[in-house]
């Protein structure tokens, strides 16, 4: 697909997670997610659709507000069905307050998509049969238990109408 204005495309703001956590995270998905839609590495999106128009003060406004967050404590608290795929439940306090900032200071290019009620989690299945996904969820579910990470950071990415490019990391507390 061409674009002749790359910058129209939307910016989607992600969590970082330290290598164990993603190499987990990741390998699910790439075991679980149909190979030929899978062109993403696992996430946790915070944001779907931020203005690329305006990524630099995007990008500003992020690294600010990052700067002054210490790495957050998320857990990992369960699965979700969510009809035709599997999630990992995310919670943490520390991280949703510092959604709320970043929504406040965005809330005027916020889409409807991202001012609604913020759930967060990491898809490791998707677009598949109602029946592989009880079948992977039971799977799952038979031998999860809670843990917790501590997320160094967050990943800006350009969507690409389907794939995305990565455009800038941002870590959690006093950088230099």
């Amino acid at each position: 697909m061409s674009r002749t204005d790359a910058t129209a495309d939307p910016l989607i703001l992600t969590l970082a997670f330290e290598a164990d956590t993603f190499a987990r995270f990741d390998g699910l998905r790439r075991r679980h997610f149909p190979e030929a839609i899978n062109l993403i590495p696992a996430h946790a999106t915070l944001f779907h659709h931020l203005p690329g128009v305006q990524e630099p003060g995007v990008a500003e406004t992020i690294a600010s507000l990052a700067r002054t967050q210490g790495p957050p404590e998320v857990a990992v608290t369960g699965l979700r069905f969510t009809g035709r795929g599997v999630a990992y439940v995310l919670e943490s306090e520390a991280l949703s307050g510092f959604r709320s900032r970043l929504a406040s200071a965005f809330a005027g290019h916020l889409t409807e998509q991202d001012r609604q009620g913020w759930r967060p989690h990491v898809t490791v299945q998707n677009k598949v049969k109602p029946e592989t996904a009880r079948a992977l969820h039971a799977a799952l579910a038979q031998d999860f238990a809670p843990f917790r990470f501590a997320a160094p950071g967050l990943l800006l990415w350009r969507y690409l109408g389907g794939p995305w490019e990565e455009r800038a990391r941002f870590a959690f507390g006093a950088f230099s």
